[in-house]
């Protein structure tokens, strides 16, 4: 499968119950497809400052903001490829873009290793993020894992709609082995649903939202790890974190 360098895209999130997300899948599948993938794990790194400007930021809700990750889809083998990502929102527009990078020449994640990748190409996307990295001096911070169920449009796939649940965080161990350590961040119950649409959604989908009582709840995995667990914890040092 070819997998998209750039994204431009609204992209709308919502808390659902268990219940909530079942009804909602259930319409889904009479216009849409379950992803090929089916249900698989994200596995993510988050890079930020030392000082953790840049949720810091991003949590003020101004109205350009942006961050950088590296991505693993399931567990990774000598054949897997990983996304370092450096992903811009703009009044509402999200704008992605990305990389990928063989995981066999990826064997420690640090933020020598990826700089290291980065300044090798030559192209637009590695230039934007090496400048980026290297303006903020970035480095791991933060792993964020959940296990991701997805429906696209059957033809064109602009239109995609993802539920995520199961999800996790850890300060140590910043990598992509270990995906079921970590701190639960919502409860069992509570699943985040998000429709990635390059437009306005279609008629039938307003229509079931209303139905299932779903609302908007702007919803950040990386923000909540943040303000519900990090800030709340003074008497950890960033040091130990990332020698952890």
């Amino acid at each position: 499968m070819i997998m998209k360098s750039i994204f431009k895209r609204n992209e709308n999130k919502y808390l659902v119950s268990k219940e909530q997300a079942e009804a909602f899948q259930n319409i889904l599948s009479q216009y849409m497809e379950l992803d090929k993938f089916g249900e698989y794990l994200v596995q993510n790194i988050y890079y930020d400052t030392k000082n953790w400007d840049l949720i810091r930021t991003s949590i003020e809700k101004p109205l350009y903001k942006e961050k950088v990750r590296l991505r693993c889809y399931n567990i990774p083998n000598n054949e897997s490829k990983l996304f370092l990502e450096l992903k811009k929102k703009y009044k509402g527009i999200v704008y992605k873009n990305r990389i990928t990078i063989p995981y066999n020449k990826f064997p420690e994640i640090s933020q020598s290793s990826v700089m290291h990748l980065v300044t090798k190409r030559d192209s637009q996307i590695s230039r934007e993020l090496s400048f980026f990295m290297e303006k903020y001096n970035v480095c791991g911070k933060i792993y964020i894992a959940y296990r991701r169920k997805a429906f696209t449009e059957t033809e064109q796939k602009e239109l995609r709609v993802t539920f995520d649940s199961d999800i996790r965080f850890r300060l140590e161990k910043l990598d992509f082995l270990n995906p079921d350590e970590g701190i639960i961040l919502l409860p069992k119950d509570k699943i985040v649903m998000e429709i990635k649409a390059p437009g306005i959604i279609p008629l039938w989908m307003a229509r079931a939202l209303s139905e299932n009582k779903i609302f908007p709840a702007p919803f950040s995995k990386y923000g909540k790890c943040y303000t519900g667990f990090i800030i709340k914890q003074p008497e950890i040092k960033t040091k130990e974190l990332l020698s952890a």
